[in-house]
């Protein structure tokens, strides 16, 4: 007569353990199978490995500032021109912060400068150990104290370069608000 007591008594302490057990299984099942997808909020991708100015053995142009890089191709053509402007348009979306980013015209001997004329953009000669980081129409976005932190993969057509440059603005808008150097 005694054992539906105890199963009775017994029962709300079974289901409050129940409670508190089944989400941590079901939790350590989801992440050991992989089902769960980790959320990234960057639209950029990211540097695996540390990598900077100093590292590459070259002086930071623009130290205390973020830089947009982006390397001028042999000839400017329309890919180019709509590259630059979108480039231009996303500087100018900052508002108030971009006088905390500068966009760095990366050029080599051969680059076509023709388009230069009559910009604000900020040229500097392409390093030689920069240049295998930086692919022609491909993007760096690098912090103030030098290091390399985003690259954006060059694309072609009007409508992926303004994707690219919202991601890349909400990006630099989310550093910018993170970030206190710079």
């Amino acid at each position: 007569m005694n054992s539906p007591t105890v199963n009775r008594s017994a029962r709300p302490l079974l289901l409050l353990l129940a409670a508190f057990i089944v989400p941590v299984l079901l939790a350590k099942l989801v992440l050991s199978q992989h089902w769960y997808r980790e959320g990234a909020t960057n639209q950029g991708t990211l540097f695996a490995e540390a990598t900077s100015y100093q590292s590459l053995g070259i002086a930071n142009p623009l130290p205390q500032r973020w830089q947009i890089l982006y390397r001028m191709p042999k000839s400017c053509h329309a890919a180019c021109q709509e590259r630059l402007y979108m480039l231009k348009q996303a500087h100018t979306a900052l508002g108030a912060e971009q006088g905390r980013v500068s966009l760095m015209l990366m050029l080599s001997p051969d680059s076509d400068q023709t388009m230069l004329t009559g910009t604000d953009f900020t040229t500097a000669a392409l390093p030689n150990a920069l240049a295998g980081l930086l692919n022609e129409d491909a993007l760096i976005l690098t912090d103030p104290m030098g290091t390399l932190v985003m690259s954006y993969p060059g694309v072609s057509g009007r409508e992926a370069n303004l994707s690219q440059g919202k991601a890349l603005l909400a990006d630099l808008r989310k550093l910018l608000k993170l970030s206190r150097v710079g």
